[in-house]
């Protein structure tokens, strides 16, 4: 097991964000976490990473480190990319890779080049500031980032916002391509469709809870999965 998440629990305030979750991933598994906005997707990878306080357990590669800063979870291999992709627009494409590698010290120049290589449109604007991308490219940028912290897990929050159908597609391939090379993914996606198709299994919140889990075909033909993003359950 590459990851336990046992009893999370996030609160706001008076706000109730997560509800003593628990959640497993085999190591080269694609999970997908779905739900409506507010139903604690996103709040749930931030405790993950360690970026939100939270209460229960998270075991990964087998330690506990529920206790653990964000910075020390990222060089466990623990890696998110955060919704909004988040990446520096004032360093150009070249820099903003570099600053993946922060926690590192050696020598990263073959994986950059391994980046430039998945990535041909990243290689062509090294030089530019990333603030000229287009956000198909800043997503690019964003993933390849990620991948020069060398991950054993990567967490997408919302990947797929803002960019067009030919995007979103070209995006879930690379997510695939991405785990079969040997990368565990996991997907929080609002974009339901693609995200069981690229999934092996699902997990769907409502209101800081787990309402459906399962394999992703199943959740892909169960009835209860419009009646929890319309609420009616």
């Amino acid at each position: 097991m590459l990851l336990e998440v046992e009893g999370l629990d996030v609160r706001y305030g008076r706000n109730h964000a997560v509800k003593t979750i628990d959640l497993i991933m085999e190591d080269r598994e694609i999970v997908t976490v779905l739900g409506s906005n507010g139903a604690g997707k996103s709040s749930l990878l931030k405790a993950i990473q360690g970026t939100e306080r939270s209460a229960g357990r998270v075991i990964f590669d087998g330690a506990d480190i529920s206790g653990w800063s964000a910075p020390k979870r990222v060089q466990s291999g623990l890696v998110m990319v955060p919704e909004g992709r988040q990446i520096f627009v004032s360093l150009t494409v070249h820099e903003n890779l570099q600053m993946g590698a922060y926690c590192r010290s050696d020598n990263v120049a073959i994986e950059i080049d391994a980046v430039y290589e998945r990535f041909p449109n990243l290689k062509e604007r090294r030089h530019f500031p990333a603030s000229v991308l287009s956000g198909g490219e800043q997503q690019m940028l964003a993933i390849g980032r990620a991948l020069l912290a060398r991950p054993k897990l990567m967490m997408l929050d919302e990947p797929s916002l803002g960019l067009s159908p030919i995007l979103v597609k070209m995006l879930f391939e690379m997510i695939e391509n991405l785990n079969q090379d040997g990368l565990t993914i996991l997907l929080v996606e609002q974009n339901t469709h693609m995200a069981l198709q690229t999934a092996h299994r699902g997990y769907v919140l409502e209101l800081g809870n787990v309402a459906l889990s399962g394999p992703a075909a199943t959740l892909q033909e169960s009835p209860r999965l419009e009646e929890v993003y319309l609420g009616l359950s």
